[in-house]
């Protein structure tokens, strides 16, 4: 009992922690953040280019970056050299050549998704150049629990969710994500099958969450954050 009393007062330390570093972090987010929206939108864009002229897909797919001291990299395309479709929101969709299932199933708009990932998220900001910094895990089901993730809000939430907080469909669910999954099919595989990663969606802040209110996913800010989705659709079943 009192090891369990512990925990509890410990767990209670670190989320009271988290909340202040993350009141703190979104406090500087806004006070160093660019004023005009079409300004922010352009660095996003910048950012953006840089990350698929430094970075490259591997053997299964995961997003890796160009090594400055090997060489043995050289060879591999850029993101930026792949098949690359821009939408006019900004999101760019990367379909992974060879890597796609065969006739696969479409992925609807309220669907319950199992996906496996490696996602981040960004902040652009100046650094010898406009670049994405401050990179944080989204979701790493491929480094984390080893299964895809089943059903996240982010894609799509439950009305029930929705009732129970009062909260809009778009303070859960980033938009340009949805409208990146359009452009894939899902696989029919089991949680156990190795992954081989189908393909990337990149989402500037204005496709995904930008300065609006929204769910803390991780227990952070994600104000003016942008989404590197690197991912592979393992289910998809309708609601």
């Amino acid at each position: 009992m009192k090891k369990a009393l512990i925990y509890i007062a410990a767990a209670a330390l670190t989320v009271t922690s988290c909340r202040k570093e993350d009141t703190d972090s979104t406090e500087s987010i806004i006070k160093d953040e660019v004023k005009d929206l079409t300004v922010q939108n352009s660095n996003d864009d910048k950012a953006i280019a840089k990350y698929m002229d430094e970075h490259y897909l591997d053997a299964s797919g995961k997003i890796t970056r160009f090594s400055s001291t090997d060489t043995s990299d050289d060879a591999n395309k850029k993101l930026s050299e792949l098949n690359v479709q821009k939408l006019p929101s900004g999101v760019i969709v990367i379909v992974r050549e060879g890597a796609q299932p065969n006739p696969g199933t479409a992925i609807g708009a309220t669907d319950i998704i199992s996906i496996m990932q490696r996602s981040y998220s960004f902040v652009a900001q100046e650094n010898n150049g406009i670049e994405y910094v401050s990179e944080i895990p989204f979701a790493n089901t491929i480094d984390g629990t080893g299964n895809p993730e089943v059903d996240p809000s982010y894609y799509y939430v439950k009305q029930s969710v929705m009732d129970a907080s009062n909260k809009t469909r778009a303070y859960y669910e980033i938009e340009g994500f949805q409208e990146g999954l359009k452009y894939f099919k899902s696989f029919n595989l089991p949680n156990s099958a190795n992954y081989n990663l189908q393909g990337v969606i990149l989402v500037p802040s204005r496709a995904a969450f930008a300065r609006d209110e929204h769910y803390p996913y991780s227990g952070m800010s994600f104000r003016n954050r942008s989404f590197v989705f690197n991912f592979q659709i393992y289910r998809t079943t309708p609601r």
